[in-house]
């Protein structure tokens, strides 16, 4: 049985190692080009639909004319102005600290909580695969959906959060937790983190199960306890996959809009002005397609910057 397995192991071993010819003679190369002709006409459509937008936002933010049909715009005079229009703008500033604190407040919250999950469904108890289906239900239900729903969970007379809290006796009186300014962005990070922690879950959870469990069983001999073990063992094995979540989050958080738009436009008095915000009242509430444009571009650039200072980071860290 020991030579029949070695001669199939060589036999494989010499089919693997000789050219490989397609079924009509081809050779391999014939066949990437042939590959390559059939994707080539929808490369060319996806890549003209994801072009040509960009290209026209960075036309009209250098163009002198804030609403017209195209051919008013190509027409005007390029300028820098929207660009210096926006930045000496105090409104964008404070868009972007309302982006930082609402990103940074959701990303930490869904972090802790999909951590927490992962860590529990990554043990073995009954029903675990149902639970694993069930944790990722908020992750498939509409933006939109989401926000009626909370719209209504955070209502300020008949919800069921004020229910409750008047219940528990920790509210005296009904909280409007989207008309007051000092609630407002506490109240739309909440359907945030709701939205987005299966997101991590998923991702940590995956980083979990490559962890060997003979590292915890050697660990458990050598009496760590469970603090430990995660100190030791689970965050140096997580980590690298935690923080590339924490990146694409907060890249899918910065853009976020229905949920914020649906239930308080930006509002009360700015508190939920965020960038995605601001941009779209500078369209369609202001009529300044210039400046909304100038800010979309800004916006990539601040992604973009922020995207190749995390990969530069993250490869310092796998270098040392």
């Amino acid at each position: 049985m020991t030579r029949v397995a070695e001669t199939a192991a060589l036999g494989g071993a010499a089919a693997l190692a000789r050219p490989v010819r397609a079924r009509h003679g081809a050779t391999p190369q014939e066949g990437y080009g042939f590959a390559l002709a059939l994707l080539a006409p929808s490369s060319a459509l996806i890549g003209a639909l994801l072009l040509v937008p960009l290209v026209l936002l960075l036309i009209i933010s250098f163009k002198s004319v804030k609403l017209g049909n195209i051919a008013l715009i190509l027409k005007a005079d390029f300028t820098w102005g929207n660009y210096f229009r926006v930045l000496s703008d105090p409104a964008t500033w404070h868009s972007l600290s309302i982006s930082g604190t609402y990103i940074a407040g959701s990303s930490i919250i869904a972090f802790g909580l999909g951590l927490a999950t992962a860590l529990i469904l990554n043990e073995k108890f009954p029903a675990q695969r149902l639970f694993r289906t069930l944790i990722l239900l908020p992750w498939a239900v509409p933006g939109i959906t989401a926000t009626i729903a909370f719209l209504w969970i955070l209502q300020p007379s008949f919800g069921v959060l004020n229910f409750l809290l008047r219940t528990l006796g920790l509210a005296t009186q009904d909280i409007n937790w989207f008309g007051d300014s000092r609630l407002a962005l506490a109240a739309v990070i909440f359907p945030t983190v709701w939205k987005t922690y299966p997101f991590f879950t998923i991702m940590l959870l995956a980083a979990l199960q490559t962890i060997p469990r003979e590292l915890y069983e050697a660990a458990s001999i050598d009496g760590a306890n469970r603090r430990r073990q995660f100190q030791w063992i689970t965050w140096p094995s997580i980590r690298r996959y935690a923080i590339v979540a924490l990146v694409f989050n907060a890249m899918y958080v910065f853009r976020e809009f229905d949920f914020i738009y649906a239930s308080t436009k930006g509002g009360p008095q700015g508190a939920t002005d965020t960038i995605a915000i601001r941009i779209y009242n500078l369209a369609f509430e202001a009529f300044d397609m210039a400046a909304a444009s100038a800010l979309g571009v800004l916006t990539f650039v601040i992604v973009a910057i922020s995207v190749l200072g995390f990969v530069r980071w993250q490869m310092k860290v796998e270098q040392r």
